[in-house]
């Protein structure tokens, strides 16, 4: 499975989708399996049977990752990240498990990858939404494990889709002129100030 899936690609919106993957099923299903084999198996009471099943479904629903979405909606100047946990809907009753964070799109400046330790399972990679306000948000709330090739096409589709390479260099070449208007003015004020040392001298 990859990174995130594009569900919809415009000029103005981006919408980008990630379901669990192959692993996150297959422990599912076996951890689910143990305990409808610890049931079926077992000479305890009926009562003790549900408690095996049920147990080894909240770890198995534990270990699962999150549904995520990320729109980019460039008419709004906003981005929408929403993610569904299953686990925590169930535990909560239905009451919670959908997550829902709204940021503003031109406070975004850069998108990096960053590289995270996955217990167990070794180096995961995600992407990182990186805002002038001087703090990060993951774009997705779990890591993809393996290669980063995945992680890398999704942000360099981010990056084309907003234009941020283009933004980076109009503002480094606004920050070099400022730096030539500035080293400009220092010369001209050093040559002012050497030609009234020769006025006074004369």
């Amino acid at each position: 499975m990859g990174y995130m899936t594009v569900e919809e690609h415009s000029g103005t919106l981006l919408h980008l989708k990630r379901s669990p993957g192959i692993r996150s099923w297959s422990l599912l299903v076996g951890i689910a399996s143990v305990g409808l084999a610890a049931a079926y198996y077992s000479s305890d009471s009926i009562l003790w049977k549900l408690f095996y099943v049920t147990g080894c479904l909240f770890v198995a629903m534990q270990n699962m990752e999150e549904w995520e979405e990320a729109l980019f909606d460039k008419t709004k100047n906003q981005i929408e990240l929403k993610s569904f946990s299953l686990y925590a809907l169930v535990l909560t009753l239905w009451r919670k498990g959908h997550e829902k964070v709204v940021l503003d799109l031109t406070q975004l400046c850069d998108i990096c990858i960053q590289e995270e330790r996955v217990r167990y399972l070794g180096k995961g990679y995600l992407v990182m939404l990186r805002l002038a306000a001087g703090f990060s948000y993951p774009l997705t709330q779990s890591a993809t494990l393996g290669g980063r090739s995945d992680v890398e096409a999704v942000a360099a589709l981010l990056k084309r889709f907003l234009g941020l390479e283009e933004l980076m260099q109009r503002r480094q070449q606004e920050e070099e002129a400022e730096y030539g208007e500035e080293e400009e003015e220092e010369d001209s004020l050093g040559n002012s100030s050497d030609s009234d040392d020769e006025e006074d001298e004369l």
